[in-house]
């Protein structure tokens, strides 16, 4: 049976809004891509099943192109924080059942929750801390955040701990920490067994208080 395509809409074409179109395009569902910026939607006219120049902040120009007909619609408009709201409310009070907006900064995301946006992301800020976690341990594949204080990290096993198993390592009862996994080559072993063996290089998936698996990090590793 094949799969049914889901139909989106994207508005803001800029960097973020249009890596989303892009790649939910390519995926086989109906997008349809929007945009204030008449250049923008001419770029996208491939990437997109429609592409529209539209006021997304003009409730009666999203009635006639059939919004509140979207399951999905994500709003990805870049630095108008005031368009970006405005925008929101409009499909919200639209009844669009799931609305994925971009958020500039925390205040933008507080005003967001508040109209009723069913998901904030700031992919920017989001991509900045992968990168600088990347960056500042060797040993951090990585991360994703469960909330501001736990977290999943992909960790790399050192000599430190090669030939080791999860019974000698004792990590729950040390650093307060549960190991879900272990990834060796392609091999994922999905809920290790205590006296599975640890291989230098194998991935650690951790899932803990983030000052738990840095402390696991910076000494049991």
């Amino acid at each position: 049976m094949a799969k049914k395509k889901k139909q989106f809409a994207v508005i803001g074409l800029g960097r973020f809004g249009g890596s989303v179109c892009k790649e939910l395009y390519q995926r086989g569902h109906e997008v349809l891509a929007i945009d204030k910026d008449e250049d923008k939607v001419s770029e996208y006219v491939s990437y997109a099943t429609h592409a529209m120049q539209v006021d997304t902040t003009d409730e009666n120009a999203m009635k006639q192109i059939g919004i509140g007909n979207f399951e999905h619609v994500v709003v990805a408009i870049g630095d108008n924080i005031q368009a970006s709201i405005l925008t929101t409310l409009v499909l919200k009070e639209m009844n669009v059942p799931t609305v994925w907006v971009k958020a500039q900064n925390n205040y933008h995301h507080k005003v967001l929750e508040k109209i009723g946006a069913d998901l904030v992301v700031h992919p920017e800020s989001d991509m900045g801390r992968r990168i600088a976690h990347n960056m500042a341990s060797e040993k951090v594949i990585d991360f994703i955040d469960l909330s501001d204080e736990y977290s999943i990290v992909e960790l790399r096993a050192t000599d430190k701990v090669n030939q080791k198993t999860l019974v000698d390592l004792n990590v729950r009862a040390k650093y307060g920490v549960t190991i879900l996994a272990m990834k060796r080559g392609e091999e994922m072993n999905i809920s290790p067994m205590p006296d599975d063996l640890i291989h230098q290089g194998d991935m650690l998936v951790v899932m803990g208080h983030k000052l738990d698996i840095n402390r696991f990090e910076d000494e049991g590793l």
